[in-house]
């Protein structure tokens, strides 16, 4: 046998991916299926950037672009991140990666070793602890609670901090749990923070357009106070129903980026091209189909919350942001990962355990409610048969 490096025991996975796999197995066998596992908008991308990709492509952007990413598109970003938060940011600190997990393990390799701690939302993204323990790094949960809204505690995040703590990773609003973090929090830890001046923070809001009931994102790029530490993570899938387009992008420390530059050259040398002229166009065409998107969401949730409510053994706080809810099922006595196998395999109905997203999601799963209000209603219509 073939010795493997010893670091890929420590790397995890989605599984999203796998549970949406053995939900299209069971399609394809002939079972009804509904997948509200997956964690996509349900939209087509819009017409007026699928064109701008096509017209770069009849244009001749078949070569490779700089690493960082196109200028107009650097530019571009800058630009919308002022007008969606008030602060200018420089275009040379912005890095156009294929996709959100780039950044997540750009991060990880400049940050994480043996020695060091890392902190992560728990539950979070599942791909955070699984790049924090590839790197070597100790991963350190923030325990998110239901009680808090599944908003973090500042004052917990900072007793966590320990002179091996080298990032802190936050995410609002939140997956799996829809969560959003009020700004109260964010001035608490930014202000803790100043007795910890060598920790960074990297700041995932690529579900920052999605917010309910007249909810504010806080952006921590509007906090100065550690702007030469902030890792800023967003992009284009979720807000403009571009997951398979694979393009993100990042904002970094000046003295950081050259680190993430060269990673990336190393890793995947550039974006694809015709992409990135798709998020220009995305981000400087009309921008009626992300309110469309939004509405459609905000009904949605609306019907799922009142649903899962009606399961017995189920209770659902309302998600304040992005496309989930995370209902509680301690009350029907199954543990998360055998009742999302059961709800499978039973109901026909694709959802995720809990625990996929940390520790502290067991008694939990999470639902996509980016799918039509007709499916969600029949799908927990499944759930209730099959758990009667």
């Amino acid at each position: 046998m073939r010795k493997l490096a010893e670091r890929l025991n420590h790397l995890g996975t989605e599984t999203a991916f796998s549970v949406l796999a053995r939900a299209n197995q069971l399609a394809a066998e002939g079972k009804s299926i509904i997948n509200l596992g997956i964690g996509q908008p349900d939209f087509r991308t819009p017409d007026n950037i699928v064109e701008a990709a096509v017209k770069a492509l009849h244009d001749g952007h078949h070569g490779y672009t700089p690493a960082n990413g196109i200028p107009a598109l650097r530019d571009a970003v800058a630009a919308n991140l002022e007008k969606r938060h008030g602060v200018a940011v420089d275009p040379g600190r912005v890095l156009v990666v294929p996709g959100g997990k780039v950044t997540m393990f750009l991060a990880m390799m400049i940050f994480g070793e043996e020695s060091a701690e890392i902190m992560f939302p728990d539950p979070g993204f599942p791909i955070y602890q699984s790049a924090i323990e590839f790197s070597g790094a100790k991963a350190v949960s923030i325990p998110l609670r239901e009680e808090n809204g599944f908003a973090f505690s500042a004052e917990e995040v900072l007793a966590g901090i320990t002179e091996r703590t080298r990032l802190i990773i936050v995410n609002s609003p939140a997956n799996p749990t829809g969560g959003v973090v009020p700004r109260a929090e964010f001035d608490k830890l930014v202000r803790g923070l100043q007795a910890w001046p060598d920790v960074a923070i990297m700041s995932d809001e690529i579900y920052s357009e999605m917010l309910y009931d007249g909810r504010e994102h806080v952006s921590l790029l509007q906090y100065p106070e550690i702007a030469d530490r902030l890792i800023l993570l967003d992009g284009w899938s979720k807000t403009y129903a571009m997951t398979g387009w694979r393009l993100g992008y990042s904002v970094w420390p000046k003295d950081v980026f050259p680190h993430a530059e060269k990673l990336c050259v190393n890793i995947h040398s550039c974006v694809n091209a015709a992409a990135q002229y798709a998020g220009l166009e995305a981000l400087t065409g009309p921008q009626d189909a992300v309110g469309e998107m939004l509405k459609a969401f905000d009904e949605r949730r609306k019907v799922i919350v009142r649903e899962l409510n009606q399961v017995p053994g189920f209770r659902c706080i309302e998600p304040g942001g992005a496309f989930y809810a995370f209902p509680n099922i301690e009350g029907t006595g199954v543990k998360a990962q055998a009742l999302q196998e059961k709800l499978l395999e039973e109901a026909g109905v694709a959802v995720i355990a809990g625990t996929s997203f940390g520790g502290f999601g067991e008694g939990y799963l999470r639902f996509s409610y980016a799918n039509s209000t007709e499916n969600i209603i029949e799908a927990i219509n499944r759930i209730k048969t099959c758990l009667a």
